[in-house]
């Protein structure tokens, strides 16, 4: 099976969509699965504003409809819902292809933090670009359900994974007073930090990651320690280093970073929504509260080895079976569509 995947989101960029994609192609490679990508590096770009480090495509829709020819997908999944989405989905629907898509980021709640347009506006948009779908992958139940509720349509769940073998437990000392109190992710407004970075907590404030919000919430609380952005064994060591990982998000759909957190042995403190509760539950690994400070202070408490035993439970080969299924659901059902479409027109004809 070849599948085609059609990404605004990609490489440099260091986010949840980018990890998932390129972690869970790697994993379907092993199942027998091939998996190419349709992505900004083969565009013109340029930087989205407030973000800087985020680049847009600017596609033609003749060269879309070259790649994916040149890429002869028996599948086409669009991961997101940006230039390049929009205008490979316009291809199927010309060429009557069927095609699958993902909801990733809760945009609604990320517009309206910078703009005053109406988070109903965004969810209409978002509704109708996912309308055509034969199947929408959702990362949790709870995400699955909400989409239904707001009026998506064939909504089905794509969990995640974790790669054990890079975040696991290790002795890594900072140099920084403990306890540690970690949070990893793009910093910027709607991931909450201020929430994380003005609690009265003993020991260390500290923070993974890089944004537009960086240099105002670096000057503000002067307390915390901000590394930057980490990748690969940096980043691995900085979670081995915590005693406990904060995630002040309230607009995540499902938070790799707290997998990540769970496989190095580091329990988890969280506000109770959706993300946060459909990863931890209600597993002793984490403690949700909507007091925060109270979260984290208990967290304290959790052993590190229900931490690593429970992550152990999410690996990116289910991720990729997860969805690979999903693909070959829709094929089997637009099948069994297409047979009974043409039994009917052989009754119809022979009548």
């Amino acid at each position: 099976m070849r599948i085609l995947i059609a990404t605004d989101a990609w490489h440099p960029q260091v986010n949840g969509v980018v990890r998932t994609l390129t972690m869970m192609a790697e994993a379907a490679t092993g199942l027998g699965v091939d998996v190419s990508f349709l992505t900004p590096q083969s565009f013109a770009t340029f930087a989205l504003p407030s973000y800087p480090d985020l680049r847009v495509a600017l596609p033609g829709p003749a060269k879309i409809a070259r790649l994916i020819a040149e890429a002869r997908p028996d599948n086409i999944h669009i991961a997101t819902e940006g230039p390049i989405g929009i205008l490979v989905r316009r291809y199927c629907l010309k060429h009557r292809l069927p095609f699958t898509t993902s909801f990733h980021t809760r945009f609604p709640e990320y517009v309206s933090a910078r703009s005053p347009i109406p988070e109903s506006w965004v969810w209409a948009g978002l509704r109708r670009f996912h309308s055509a779908s034969a199947a929408v992958m959702a990362a949790t139940p709870a995400l699955v359900e909400e989409l239904r509720d707001r009026g998506f349509k064939n909504v089905v769940l794509w969990s995640r994974g974790v790669d054990a073998k890079l975040f696991h437990p290790k002795n890594i000392d900072l140099g920084l007073p403990r306890p540690v109190f970690l949070s990893v992710g793009r910093v910027a407004v709607e991931k909450n930090l201020e929430a994380f970075l003005s609690l009265d907590l003993p020991g260390t404030k500290l923070v993974v990651g890089d944004g537009p919000a960086r240099e105002e919430l670096q000057r503000r609380f002067s307390d915390a320690v901000f590394l930057g952005a980490m990748q690969g064994e940096r980043l691995a060591d900085a979670y081995a280093a915590a005693d406990v990982f904060v995630f002040p998000s309230k607009t995540d759909t499902f938070g790799l970073v707290l997998l990540e957190a769970l496989a190095s042995g580091v329990p988890v403190a969280a506000y109770p929504v959706c993300g946060p509760r459909d990863v931890i539950g209600d597993a002793p690994v984490g403690v949700l509260s909507d007091d925060l400070q109270v979260a984290c202070l208990e967290a304290l408490k959790i052993d590190a080895d229900d931490c690593r035993v429970f992550a152990l439970e999410h690996s990116w080969e289910s991720c990729a079976r997860a969805f690979i299924d999903n693909i070959v659901t829709v094929r089997r059902d637009i099948a069994k569509s297409l047979r009974t479409d043409a039994a009917a027109a052989t009754a119809r004809t022979a009548a």
